[in-house]
């Protein structure tokens, strides 16, 4: 699509600038920060079995921790060595140990008493086993007789009773073009994985917008632009590595503007572990914070928007770049009106943000000649998602900050290779290289020699919910096969998805490591198989990254501590389809690594290139530099779509607080910490705003009680930069406040947002069976007392 080509690493900046340090006293000794020195001496400690593999992992393989997209220590964005504790902390679960077998086949109820984290510890799954309903452990068996198990009951099903998810633990392209493509040999378009539940609007508001599902610019882009914006986004907490570059963009220039209704402190202030400079002294991020209401960021942007047509109306040109507009946009004229509609009432009442602060920052961005949006989960696990996404977009055209040098959109990514889970096909709307449509259709049944299921697929929440439907029903979900993932800890309404769990008939888990959802029962039989890590995948494995480079990552030798009995996941799937339609194997017969990366080229023709990937360091990017280069759009007349919505309601009665779901000490649900390193947030702590705690009379560390018709969370207050009306908790540990079947209108992901009351602990817990048990939930949103 783009013509001009990435230019490959580039030198960062040599000069220390004392402007940007948090503190002149070294190592912020005085400050709350992360010990990364002693976090990697703990790391390097906990690897000290298998020392030599771990390097080598470090030094060869394709980081399996976050979207940048690290290389052995290098990238693409700036020349290393890049090093991160995310990247570290994951480093275990590709050099642990088998689990001992006097562990291992322990009593269920024994094994029911850990954690996940607990339960990540213990080690790697060793062999295949199997749990059938009454067994009060788990068995060893054979391969055979596992995956037998499975492909009979499959023989047995509808196509549309059995479905399969991938998680983001590191699965490489292979394995998720291989699952998407058996899914379809075996007739379901049951299909998901954990990236279109977290980004899937992204890729929706992007394609109407501007025709692309990925990200238009790369980090590079970030380096001295004029203003780099994050939206709902705490980059340095998901990619630590990116805050070598957003240090670097500081040096060049850039203004970074951070819009969270939490004023996340590892967005403030910084040390670069792998800068000397920043290690010492620290690097100040943000330039300036807007904290905005949980779900106010349509009205935020109706309010920059707004300022801009007044100014256009004194002088054109001043905020909206009208050359780019008249030649590359549709719909400004619609758009205009559509937000001069908009009363600033509404849009202060909404964003939660005053007048002239939201005047302040329409007057930032309408000076900067080039910017790059970034946005991640806070903007994309809302029910209005997709819009919240177009209107950043919309943001971008206006000004003309597409296709182009230091200009673009960006969805962060979280994970390493989940931008290729969909562009592999693996999810009920895609195949390889597009939608699932009457387009693409025929030229992927052309190209696999078999017919695809004609019906829609269901997303993962939605056949979560069809385990419970009656058992004559068609989509009645019989059996899941889940490859990775805890829906118990990733999930809205975690006791429903418990209930839905155990109502299947089989349930596979696919995994290295057990969790708490590998020992719930299931109805007939429970089957655990062990994957290899993609360090041990043979032939080695692709990864893409955030800003679409495709990397090679080898397979590595030298594990002390090999899995004799696992599997590479892309050759598991092929045994399985083997099993279940052995009359048309051929079809789907891979025999090798390189083989699957032929057919990913000629798939997805963005992909073509992927096949000469070969060792280590090589990468590709389709796409070029830029999407959109020029402005120029794969949309239909080549012009990217303003896109007209109103302010959504943000559904709070009064006396409710907005709940806020952060990470902290972790990697999605994978815990390492109880303690946030940068704000000493326990995992049961409740982010309040002082004034909002007062106003209740908590004090800062008192009992509190958050409650809906969904559940109840205890927790402890904790005074927090977070804007008044909002409070937030940890994911996953808030998930029982979050209703479920509640979903995005676009994409089907679900709405992670919601409303709770907050009260004193003592005062709950002492009334609880008179004053709230006594009566129905809902009616406890009416009338509390």
């Amino acid at each position: 699509m783009g013509k001009t080509l990435h230019p490959g690493p580039i030198n960062k900046t040599k000069k220390w600038d004392p402007k940007l340090w948090v503190s002149p006293v070294p190592f912020g000794l005085t400050k709350v920060k992360p010990h990364h020195m002693r976090d990697t001496a703990k790391i390097v400690w906990k690897n000290r079995d298998n020392l030599n593999y771990a390097k080598n992992i470090i030094l060869k393989g394709v980081c399996d921790g976050c979207a940048l997209g690290v290389s052995g220590l290098q990238d693409q964005t700036l020349n290393g060595p890049h090093m991160c504790t995310t990247r570290f902390n994951v480093l275990r679960l590709n050099t642990a140990p088998p689990i001992k077998p006097e562990i291992l086949h322990q009593d269920i109820d024994e094994l029911r008493k850990m954690d996940s984290t607990e339960l990540r510890e213990l080690g790697r799954i060793p062999y295949p086993m199997i749990r059938r309903k009454g067994d009060r452990k788990f068995i060893r068996v054979s391969w055979d007789e596992a995956m037998n198990t499975i492909a009979d009951k499959m023989k047995e099903l509808n196509p549309k009773q059995y479905a399969f998810y991938l998680t983001s633990r590191g699965i490489t392209n292979e394995s998720y073009y291989v699952a998407a493509k058996v899914a379809r040999y075996l007739e379901t378009n049951h299909i998901d994985n954990a990236s279109r539940i977290c980004h899937s609007p992204s890729k929706s508001a992007m394609k109407r917008s501007v025709g692309v599902g990925a990200s238009t610019c790369n980090y590079q882009d970030w380096l001295g632009t004029d203003v780099l914006v994050f939206w709902g986004s705490v980059a340095s907490n998901a990619s630590p590595v990116s805050t070598k570059y957003m240090m670097e963009a500081k040096k060049r220039g850039t203004k970074i503007i951070v819009i969270n209704p939490y004023r996340e402190p590892a967005m403030e202030n910084y040390w670069v572990p792998s800068v000397v400079e920043s290690a010492l002294f620290g690097t100040e991020i943000a330039d300036d914070f807007y904290e905005v209401n949980i779900g106010g960021d349509i009205a935020l942007m109706h309010g920059v928007m707004k300022h801009w047509f007044d100014l256009e109306e004194e002088n054109e040109g001043a905020a909206v770049n009208h050359e780019f507009v008249n030649e590359h946009v549709n719909n400004y004229e619609d758009l205009k009106a559509n937000v001069q509609d908009q009363s600033w009432d509404e849009i202060v009442e909404s964003s939660g943000i005053s007048k002239e602060r939201i005047i302040e920052l329409s007057n930032s961005l309408a000076k900067a000649k080039t910017g790059v949006m970034v946005w991640a989960l806070g903007l994309t696990m809302h029910k209005h998602a997709t819009d919240n996404i177009s209107q950043v977009a919309n943001l971008a055209l206006l000004r003309g900050w597409l296709g182009g040098k230091n200009k673009g959109l960006m969805p962060l990514r979280g994970h390493s290779s989940v931008q290729g889970s969909g562009e592999m096909g693996a999810d009920p709307f895609s195949l390889p290289g597009g939608d699932y449509n009457d387009e693409n259709r025929p030229r992927i049944e052309e190209l696999w020699d078999f017919k695809l299921p004609q019906w829609p697929g269901d997303t993962v929440g939605v056949t979560i919910e069809n385990a419970m439907l009656p058992e004559d029903n068609e989509r009645k979900l019989k059996l899941y096969y889940m490859s990775g993932g805890n829906f118990l800890e990733t999930m809205p309404d975690p006791d429903f998805v418990r209930d839905a769990l155990q109502n299947l008939d089989i349930r596979v888990h696919q995994d290295i490591i057990l969790n708490t959802s590998t020992l719930l029962d299931a109805k007939e039989t429970v089957v655990v198989l062990p994957a290899k890590t993609r360090y041990e995948q043979d032939g080695g494995g692709l990864s893409t990254s955030t800003e679409r480079m495709i990397y090679f990552s080898p397979e590595i030798e030298g594990n002390r501590n090999r899995i004799a009995e696992a599997r590479s996941e892309w050759q598991i799937y092929v045994d399985l389809a083997k099993r279940v339609k052995p009359e048309e194997s051929h079809l789907i017969d891979f025999q090798s690594g390189q083989q699957i990366r032929d057919e990913i080229a000629k798939a997805n023709p963005q992909y073509d290139g992927v096949q000469h990937l070969k060792k280590a360091g090589d990468v590709y990017q389709y796409g070029g530099a830029w999407l959109c280069e020029g402005g120029v759009c794969p949309t239909p007349d080549g012009r990217g779509n303003l896109i007209t919505m109103d302010i959504p309601d943000n559904n709070k009665k009064a006396g409710e607080f907005k709940l806020l779901m952060r990470r902290g000490k972790q990697f999605n649900a994978m815990i390492y910490g109880d303690e946030d390193a940068f704000n000493r947030m326990g995992r049961y702590d409740v982010l309040v705003s002082e004034t909002d705690a007062r106003r209740e009379g908590l004090e800062d560390g008192e009992a509190v009680v958050l409650y809906n018709k969904n559940g109840v969370f205890q927790g402890f207050v904790k005074y927090a930069a977070i804007k008044e009306g909002n409070i937030g908790v940890q994911f996953p540990e808030g998930n029982f406040l979050v209703e479920k079947g509640i979903y995005e209108s676009f994409v089907e992901m679900p709405d992670y947002v919601t409303a709770v009351k907050m009260e004193k602990a003592d005062h709950f817990n002492a009334n609880k069976d008179r004053q709230y048990l006594e009566k129905s939930i809902p009616e406890l949103e009416d009338n509390p007392n």
